[in-house]
């Protein structure tokens, strides 16, 4: 049995709906998945009650963004109890700063001559959204070059968010009953020494996995950070990252080609969670 404990929905910035998502993991033979929209869990009743129909075992989530030098650090929670009225309360206020930060990216494009708008009112709005309105709009030939011209660090449209430090995105997972892991740890433009502290750091603060397995990591980057899991008595996670056509060529359950998470993966992590595996 294979699973993929990284998902996102159209909720946040993926492209498909989170029905949608449940029917594509019965295709793609999935037993299990995690939908982990950021920074909210409106999508996971709907995706829960989808995963009862088409027997897909659906896994709580959220990925969370973090203060960090580099842009943000991204935290995922799994088995998070999504209902708890403290901890919506909890991510409200990064939702609230979600949408101040996009409005400022609009003015800022906006002011650079680009007539294009987003209604913030339903789901979360992410820059994936403002690539693909530039994309629309003709603006640009393709959404890497919207996020290379005007999306990234340094770039004329670009804002950084307010974001919660890391400690804080963890202690919020863990307020839900949930677990904390740093997610994709490659992609922090880090070396191996500053990932080897990081994960220090971050365990100090109560994180409980790393996702070692990804669609980006190679079979080194595999191995370094299972070594690194077990060195820290930490969880191993697994996921795609999957976005729908936000990030093509990147398929659900397989990554770019060569992904295969077993289900033991999602065994160990509900048993620390105490949920129950059936």
């Amino acid at each position: 049995m294979l699973v993929d404990l990284h998902v996102h929905s159209d909720v946040s910035d993926g492209t498909l709906s989170p029905t949608e998502i449940v029917i594509h993991a019965k295709e793609k033979g999935l037993s299990a998945i995690s939908l982990t929209d950021h920074d909210t869990v409106k999508g996971l009743d709907e995706a829960i009650e989808a995963g009862k129909i088409y027997k897909v075992e659906v896994i709580p989530g959220i990925e969370l963004s973090a203060d960090f030098p580099n842009d943000n650090l991204h935290i995922l929670g799994y088995c998070i109890n999504h209902k708890d009225d403290n901890f919506i309360k909890k991510i409200r206020p990064i939702q609230d700063n979600r949408k101040i930060r996009n409005q400022q990216i609009l003015d800022n494009l906006k002011g650079l001559g680009f007539d294009i708008s987003l209604d913030q009112d339903t789901n979360i709005i992410t820059r994936a959204h403002f690539a693909s309105a530039l994309h629309k709009a003709g603006y640009v030939e393709t959404y890497d070059e919207a996020f290379k011209n005007y999306l990234s660090p340094g770039k004329p449209g670009y804002v950084k968010r307010v974001t919660p430090s890391p400690k804080e995105c963890i202690d919020i997972i863990h307020s839900g009953g949930g677990l904390a892991f740093l997610a994709h740890p490659t992609l922090y433009h880090l070396d191996t020494d500053q990932i080897v502290r990081l994960i220090k750091e971050l365990k100090s603060y109560g994180l409980d996995g790393i996702e070692a397995i990804h669609s980006v990591h190679n079979n080194h980057d595999e191995i370094f950070l299972r070594t690194l899991a077990k060195k820290n008595d930490l969880l191993v996670s697994g996921g795609s990252d999957y976005h729908g056509d936000n990030k093509p060529n990147l398929e659900l359950a397989t990554g770019y080609g060569n992904l295969k998470i077993p289900y033991h993966i999602l065994a160990d992590i509900k048993t620390k969670a105490g949920m129950k595996n059936e």
